[in-house]
């Protein structure tokens, strides 16, 4: 079995039950016996290692090419893992761009432990090397930012890393290894926020890293058992049946997202759409190198003067709410919502106005979606 989607279906055989089960149990068990005391077992307590949750860490381990995967509460908790395993003192660089929650937990937990970051446009390798100090060890960013969809060079920034010999960590929430395998591409780990396309149904929150080799590993999990944010055997298993049809909601994301992209241009109430499907840019030219597909996010400016709230509010079938990659379209206002934690200063120095809205493209029928749009956007005039 070597073929992408027959991996999202199958994953590897456990090989753990005599019932003829065609999925892996739930074991919803928070210790295991010791036939002796001297004996080397493989489970002893649910936090350290679970069957059902390592079935999902190998699975998404063989998605992404990686050595080890590792399953987490939430998609915050997948990324204090990752940056647990620096020490104080220790050096990071970071994309300019990032998930509010991720600023957070940067700006008011982690820099109190005195990790030092320094945010630069990873878009220009130049301005990453020359961030780069004696005690530099990784580069953090997010394929695709969120919510403006800039996009980094997986290749190039983890070229830029290994002259250096540092780290490459990759948010590749927006893409999903369907689109993108940052592994492949250089990176050394790669990070999800399996709440959105790896899941898929807005009903579970979980994070996902994947790590390329074992000394990494070895740093990771330790931090996974000792902070102790694990997925939980039923959340795991909702991740794990999600996967299974990550490959089909992604096409109709996509083609979905790809006609309202093409209804956004025709409509004068649109002042600048962001997009990396859109040819004519950089972000357009990397994705198309890098990916195998532009994503079902869409952020967009209303023209100036244009009420923006009675916009998000004017939708009916497209859903306020904060989330993303679920199979329902969510739709937000970023300055008001995912990216609150910025003040005013920090939002529009990130590019974040109060013109700009989030669109998350479901799987609904486009044309009920281009209607939505449309009526939401009529009375705004």
């Amino acid at each position: 079995m070597t073929e992408f989607n027959t991996k999202l279906v199958h994953g590897k055989p456990q090989n753990d039950n005599n019932t003829g089960a065609v999925n892996v149990p739930i074991y919803n068990s928070s210790t295991y016996i010791y036939p002796s005391v001297d004996a080397k077992v493989k489970y002893d307590y649910e936090r350290s290692g679970n069957p059902t949750r390592g079935y999902l860490e190998q699975q998404v381990a063989e998605l992404e090419n990686g050595y080890q995967g590792f399953a987490f509460s939430s998609g915050s908790a997948a990324i204090h893992a990752v940056l647990a395993i620096f020490k104080p003192g220790d050096h990071i660089i970071i994309g300019k761009e990032i998930y509010g929650g991720t600023f957070r937990l940067i700006n008011e937990f982690l820099k109190r432990w005195q990790l030092e970051f320094t945010a630069v446009d990873t878009q220009n390798p130049q301005e990453i090397e020359a961030a780069i100090q004696s005690n530099t060890k990784a580069i953090y960013f997010e394929s695709f930012t969120n919510p403006l969809l800039h996009v980094t060079s997986v290749k190039a920034t983890s070229e830029v890393a290994k002259k250096y010999n540092i780290l490459t960590i990759v948010d590749d929430t927006f893409l999903s290894p369907y689109l993108q395998r940052p592994l492949n591409l250089g990176a050394d780990i790669v990070i999800h926020s399996a709440t959105k396309y790896l899941s898929g149904h807005s009903d579970v929150i979980a994070g996902i890293v994947v790590v390329k080799n074992k000394e990494v590993a070895k740093r990771v999990y330790f931090n996974q058992n000792a902070i102790g944010s694990t997925l939980s055997p039923e959340d795991s298993n909702l991740v794990r049946r999600g996967i299974q049809t990550l490959s089909v909601r992604m096409d109709r994301h996509l083609t979905n997202a790809k006609k309202i992209v093409e209804f956004l241009q025709s409509r004068k109430e649109i002042a600048k759409i962001y997009y990396p499907g859109i040819p004519g840019s950089k972000d357009y030219e990397i994705a198309k190198a890098e990916t195998d597909g532009f994503g079902g996010i869409i952020s967009f400016e209303l023209s100036e003067g244009l009420d923006s709230t009675k916009f998000v509010e004017g939708t009916k079938l497209i859903q306020l709410a904060v989330s993303l990659g679920a199979v329902e379209s969510l739709i937000e206002l970023p300055y008001k919502m995912t990216h609150a934690e910025l003040s005013p200063e920090e939002q529009l120095k990130a590019g974040i106005t109060h013109q700009l809205v989030r669109l998350s493209v479901g799987i609904e029928d486009s044309q009920d979606l281009i209607n939505d749009l449309a009526t939401s956007l009529d009375h705004l005039n």
